[in-house]
Order: C-alpha cells, then structure tokens, then sequence
C-alpha cells in the first residue's frame, strides 16, 4: 500500500474490518471528551445593547466599543459587583464588545450561572454609559461647570449695562470710552458663549441609551460538555484511521511475487488460490495480547483487497497441479523435499496442506512450519530442498531473507516459491465434471509450456 493512492475504498475497508478496534478508541475518546468537561466548568454568555443616538462614524463606533472594555470601565464594574480585591482582571477575559448595526454597541459578559452574566452584561452596560457621559459632558457633574460660566456671564452683562448706564452719557471723551469699551466687552462675552454652546456635542448628539437589560441566557456557552463528548470521539476515531493509513504507508511487507522471490532467492513457481470468505489475519501467538487483539479484531489482516471471485475447484485443482509440474521439472532427479511454510500464515498452511495432496509422491512433500523471528530449520536427512509457501502481505524482505539463510544453513537449497492468495469460492459445476487423474495430469504436465506463471 505504500505506492497506492489512498481512496475511499480504502477507509471503508479500515471501518468494515476494523469496526470493534475503532469503536473501543471512539469510546475512549468520547470519555477523555467527559474527563475535560468536568475540568472546565459550564459558561453562559448574554449580551446588552447600548444604543448611540445621532451621526457615528465607524472609527467613532469602534472607539466607544474599545472604551466599553477599558480598564476604567472594567474596574468600576468590578468594584460594583463587590470584586474590588480582585480589580477588573478577573472580568477582562469575560467581558467583549462589538458593534453592531444601527449605531449600537453589544456589551457581551460570561460567568458560571445564567444570573451572574446577566448581571455582568447589565453593569458594563451601565457603567460605559456612565463614564461616556462624563466624557462627552453629559452627565450633571461635568454640566456644572459650563452652566456656572454661563450665569456668571449673565451677571457680568448686568454689570456692565449698569455700568454704562452709570456713566456720564457723553459728556466727556472718558465717558464715551468707557461706554465704547463695555459694549466690546459685552460683544466679545456674547461671541465666547455662542461658541461655546456650538461646541457642546449634547447639542447635536443625544446621551447614550442602555436599550434594556441583558436576556438571561436559556444554554451554555459552546464547547458545551455535548460538543466535548463529541469532538473527542471523533478526534480517536479520526486519528485511528489516520494511524492505520499511516502504518500501511510505512509498512515494508512484500506483496508483489518477483519482490517476494527475489527476497529468499529462489524462482517463483506461481501462485495458488485458498478459497476463504473471511479477511485473513495476522500471525498472531497466545497470551492475554493475542486475545485482546482477536476480541478488538486486530489480528484481521485490513490491508489486503477484498478476496476476487475465482473459478470451480477444478480450475483452483489445475493451478496447484501446474505448480507441481514445473516442480518436477527443476528437480534433476525425484528426491524428497520439505514444504516450508511460516508459523501463523494460515493462508499459506491450507495451500500447503492442498500441494502435498495434490502432488502425490512425486515428489514426496512434508510440510514444516518455521519461526519468522527465529527461523530454524530440521538438518539436512532425507530430504534434500525446500518449497517455501507463503502468502502475499505478510512478511518482509528481511524476515525472508532470515527464512533462506536457515534453509541455507540446514544444507537445504530453496528449489522454488509459490504465493498463495485467497479467492471467494463458487459452487462446483454439475454440468462439466472435473477431469480424470489421468487427463489431469497430463495438462500438469504441459501446463508449463502454455500457461505460463499463474
């Protein structure tokens, strides 16, 4: 699978095969996902609106959005709720604003209980509203000041009209001066009060409006304890499949024939079908692992197609006979010769089992089974070669290099390799017969010539 595209076929054959294995991970992750939630503690969010009457500009809006979450505002809100040993830290992370259309301000506040953010939202609401007020002058205490000026602008008009009544109308050149220059005086207060009053932004800007308060929130705030149980089931079921995608490109396991003769040096004498409806599994030993595994389904071998429909037994019959036959043309001479097939390939053991009966005694086949991991073989007696049976997926280039040195090493020569593969069987054909032994073998015995590798 290394050099194969990975499809959606390929997935749903990780699902179909590994279905127990990834619903025990998903399990686990969906407990992992309660263990968090219980770490984290339910949040409610609410939002109250500030209204701001007359013409904003955006910068203007985001400006006002900023001084709601100031630490001016947070920390008398802070001091209001009766968290003033805390400050306005606390509440920074809990506290947004936004703007929103129509010249509106959405306050949003975040606590443990429904009130508590209900409660939050409103304060900042009301507490921004204040200190805005007393930035654009709007509220009674900055109002005083420019409405003391104002009277006392008032009073000085009043004097300066008795003053110039008081003086000598025109009789002398002093008192036209004084007259004159109390009428610029008094022009010049009128002028600065006009300007003033012009310049007062409560004259084009209404005072800003809480627009009621603060609905109390029905739901927790997202990642509820839901989401969590959720998310981490899937996160486990999705790293899962990710995991065996990943192994299977990493995997060095042989699977094509030439690769799987090359490695233990030896010719391929073709490849034989083991009808089966089940997926095979992996070599797997004894011991609570093992059970564990075949429990999870971890021992059933996912990466493998499908097994392809083959023919009658008597098609599977020719493909067994013809490896016999080009058996018997590599050998110099009838001798004896062992059958090695590796512990736990089960696919591997039944081709086996089906080639000794198949060739009869010529030549005369005796099955051994080898350890992969500490391959040994029996000495050399009466047998003089090795048939290494196996099956395509299973093992890698160095696991059947060792195989061949211990056949080597037991004075044993590699004479050949057959492949075995699993098929979907169909019924055997009542209307055409399977042929007689000796019309059997006599196709064994030429199959080679016209077949060619199976």
């Amino acid at each position: 699978m290394s050099d194969d595209t990975i499809r959606l076929v390929t997935i749903g054959r990780i699902i179909r095969r590994r279905w127990r294995l990834l619903t025990v991970l998903a399990v686990v992750g969906a407990l992992v996902g309660y263990g968090a939630s219980l770490l984290f503690p339910p949040r409610y969010t609410t939002s109250a609106s500030v209204l701001l009457p007359g013409a904003w500009e955006e910068r203007e809006l985001l400006t006002q959005a900023e001084i709601a979450t100031s630490s001016v505002v947070i920390d008398r809100t802070a001091a209001a709720l009766g968290r003033s040993g805390a400050g306005g830290g606390e509440l920074r992370d809990r506290v947004s604003a936004g703007v929103a259309d129509g010249n509106i301000i959405k306050i949003s506040g975040t606590a443990d209980t429904p009130e508590r953010a209900q409660r939050l939202s409103d304060e900042v609401a009301g507490q921004f509203v204040a200190f805005a007020a007393r930035l654009t002058g709007d509220d009674p205490e900055s109002a005083a000041g420019p409405e003391a000026l104002r009277k006392r602008v008032e009073e000085t008009n009043r004097r300066i009209t008795d003053l110039a009544e008081a003086a000598d109308p025109g009789r002398t050149v002093e008192s036209v001066q004084a007259r004159t220059e109390l009428e610029k005086l008094r022009t010049a207060l009128q002028e600065a009060m006009k300007k003033l009053d012009e310049a007062d932004p409560a004259t084009d800007r209404a005072g800003m409006v809480v627009m009621g308060p603060a609905a109390r929130p029905a739901g927790e705030t997202p990642p509820t304890r839901t989401h969590l149980v959720v998310a981490g089931a899937l996160l486990f079921f999705l790293l899962a499949v990710i995991g065996h995608l990943a192994a299977a490109r990493m995997s060095r396991r042989l699977r094509t024939e030439p690769e799987i003769a090359a490695a233990l040096g030896s010719a391929l004498l073709g490849a034989v079908d083991v009808p089966g409806e089940r997926p095979a599994r992996r070599p797997g030993g004894s011991g609570p692992w093992a059970r564990i595994r075949r429990l999870l389904g971890a021992d059933v071998r996912w990466d493998l197609p499908a097994p392809q429909a083959s023919g009658d037994e008597a098609s599977r019959r020719i493909r067994y006979r013809r490896v016999c036959a080009r058996l018997r043309d590599r050998l110099p001479a009838p001798r004896r010769l062992l059958v090695v097939v590796p512990d736990g390939d089960e696919i591997a053991h039944r081709a086996a089992g089906r080639l000794v009966a198949e060739s009869g005694s010529d030549p005369l086949l005796r099955t051994v089974g080898i350890s992969v991991s500490r391959p040994m073989m029996p000495d050399h007696d009466d047998e003089s070669g090795a048939l290494v049976v196996l099956s395509s997926g299973s093992w890698t280039a160095g696991e059947l290099a060792g195989v061949a040195e211990a056949c080597a090493d037991a004075g044993h020569e590699v004479v050949g390799v057959v492949v075995a593969g699993t098929v979907l069987a169909r019924p055997v054909r009542s209307a055409a017969p399977p042929p007689d032994d000796e019309a059997a073998s006599a196709l064994a015995v030429h199959g080679h010539a016209t077949g060619g590798s199976v």
